[in-house]
């Protein structure tokens, strides 16, 4: 059989590189396959391809829906498997445990997971990615330590001890050797970020602190903390967030950076004095997360259409509303992933910037600084733009700023705090802003909505009960119009029970015809607007939700619940 050398040569590794890395490799004590990876000589799956073949073991690219066996996850600690990258597959007939790996020259990690699971383990090689990702999603349901942890709190003496450093960016997956109270506040973080919650709370009650999770848009209550214990956790978080541990009677804002394994999440932090304490919430921002495309966000095919359209214009203000947490951003990203970066110069002013878009010039405002979005915006005018975002038009001077923009040749996009489509051209007005300058420079509005969406494991269609036939008819339905039954999740460990996971958008689209324009000079108020636009064509946000529901995405439940304001 061929060498490894002459293996990674054929796979594309030159003759100087293998000799290299060899070098390398003895001189540092590392793995030839660390540095040839280290050096991106080869890349990883290529690599892995080469050693599975060499070592003879099974080589699999995607770990996507494989069920890790449960003995695994009781046996093993979390921080092993991530430590590693190991994670079981399944068990043979003869009792081997079949595990990933995606370091094959490493055998120790392996020889301590046999001791672990008292039993034979089997190698097959994976990538990094893949192994990390089914960690997580094996690792989930379980109580993540945070009772492990709040006991060494409780055999901790000296509860107050709080390492007052911080890493630039913590590791969450890291809990050896740290302080009881940080392993505790990283142990909830982790857990946080695993169910996919976007918010942690730490809400002070009378005889304990409650940690809620905000997944999905929901809030659930999840762990207990002890009262005694309250004190030192807000300050460690306000460590984390390098804000003033001394100050408990003002509110305070911090941020931190936090480190997932690879991946990085920002933390906003927010603190406010109560009569119970100090309450603190953080917003989790995972910098990791999937970037959504246009195709993938919940548009309806004459919207997509639609929308595909107004993308390509010159000129004009795209608008993007709905309440705090309606997924608006999420909408204006995939939107600027349309424009072809390498024609055209696009820039963004944000507060904050959520995500990195490639070929895009992103400005985090900084008011401090006085970098506003106005003062942004203005500033973007002499940087010879094509397309321009601005985060929000929340004042008079960004609205005229971004108008004159519009006017004179650029295509902006920005969002809006509003209910619907048609009230954000009130909302304009109401701010100082003269109907013919919104009239003329406002080319579409699009208000939106998230629903969650009924889990895909556990999934099925009820027949229309009484109850049902009544939400059906809030919604502007009948049972003519879902035939197979409503979709409806009865819950299961993938949904936390809750029969809902992930979420999707409901729109409005209203695009600003010459007849509304001429309304819009005429002072027509938001109910005739809205009127008038649906007698042209205009999908509300519950003629979408139908939609949704009849797709069997959704039920009645979500849709009345995120569109109790709207009234066709």
């Amino acid at each position: 059989m061929a060498s490894i050398g002459d293996m990674l040569v054929d796979a594309g590794l030159t003759r100087e590189h293998l000799d290299e890395c060899r070098n390398l490799a003895v001189r540092s004590g590392e793995s030839l396959d660390r540095i040839v990876l280290q050096r991106q000589y080869l890349d990883e799956v290529t690599l892995l391809q080469v050693y599975a073949k060499h070592l003879g073991y099974e080589f699999r690219k995607s770990l996507e829906g494989t069920k890790v066996p449960g003995e695994f996850v009781d046996q093993v600690p979390v921080h092993f498997a991530r430590n590693y990258n190991l994670i079981a597959l399944d068990k043979t007939s003869d009792g081997v445990l079949r595990v990933a790996t995606c370091t094959p020259l490493e055998p120790h990690p392996m020889d301590d997971l046999a001791a672990l699971v008292g039993g034979e383990v089997d190698a097959v090689l994976s990538p990094r990615l893949e192994i990390t990702g089914l960690i997580a999603r094996a690792y989930r349901h379980k109580a993540d330590g945070v009772d492990e942890a709040l006991d060494a709190v409780a055999e901790d003496g000296d509860i107050g001890s709080l390492a007052a450093e911080i890493d630039e960016a913590e590791d969450v997956l890291d809990v050896s050797n740290k302080a009881p109270i940080i392993k505790l506040v990283n142990t909830i973080l982790f857990q946080a970020l695993k169910m996919r919650a976007s918010d942690v709370h730490f809400q002070p009650y009378p005889d304990r602190m409650q940690v809620r999770f905000r997944i999905d848009g929901i809030l659930y209550d999840m762990d207990s903390i002890p009262r005694r214990v309250q004190d030192a956790i807000i300050s460690r978080v306000k460590v984390m967030g390098k804000m003033d541990i001394a100050e408990r009677r003002l509110p305070q804002d911090g941020r931190a950076t936090i480190r997932l394994g690879d991946g990085e999440v920002d933390v906003r932090i927010s603190s406010v004095p109560t009569s119970g304490g100090e309450r603190i919430v953080m917003r989790l921002l995972d910098k990791t997360s999937k970037l959504y495309r246009i195709d993938e966000i919940g548009l309806e095919p004459h919207n997509r259409e639609m929308l595909g359209e107004y993308l390509d214009y010159n000129h004009g203000i795209i608008l993007v509303t709905g309440p705090t947490g309606s997924g608006k951003t999420t909408t204006l990203y995939a939107s600027m992933a349309e424009i072809d970066t390498t024609q055209k110069n696009v820039l963004t002013i944000e507060d904050p910037v959520e995500y990195s878009l490639g070929g895009v010039s992103q400005v985090q405002v900084n008011t401090k600084k006085g970098l506003t979005f106005a003062r942004g915006l203005r500033s973007f005018l002499r940087q010879d733009p094509d397309v321009m975002m601005v985060g929000e038009i929340r004042d008079l001077e960004t609205a005229e700023v971004a108008i004159r923009a519009a006017l004179t040749g650029h295509l902006v996009f920005s969002t809006v705090h509003t209910n619907d489509a048609p009230s954000t051209i009130t909302r304009m007005i109401d701010q100082g802003v003269e109907p013919y300058l919104v009239a003329s420079s406002i080319v579409l509005i699009i208000a939106q909505r998230l629903v969650r969406t009924v889990c895909q494991h556990c999934r099925e269609y009820q027949p229309v009960s009484e109850e049902w036939a009544a939400k059906l008819r809030k919604v502007g339905m009948d049972t003519s119009d879902v035939p197979q039954g409503i979709a409806f999740g009865p819950g299961c460990d993938e949904c936390f029970q809750s029969g809902y996971a992930g979420r999707t958008a409901i729109y409005e689209f209203l695009p600003v015809t010459e007849n509304l324009r001429t309304q819009i000079m005429d002072g027509v108020n938001a109910t005739e607007l809205k009127k008038h636009a649906v007698r042209e064509g205009m999908t509300t946000l519950r003629e979408d939700g139908r939609s949704k529901i009849k797709a069997g995405l959704t039920t009645p439940d979500e849709v009345l619940r995120v569109t109790q304001l709207d009234v066709e």
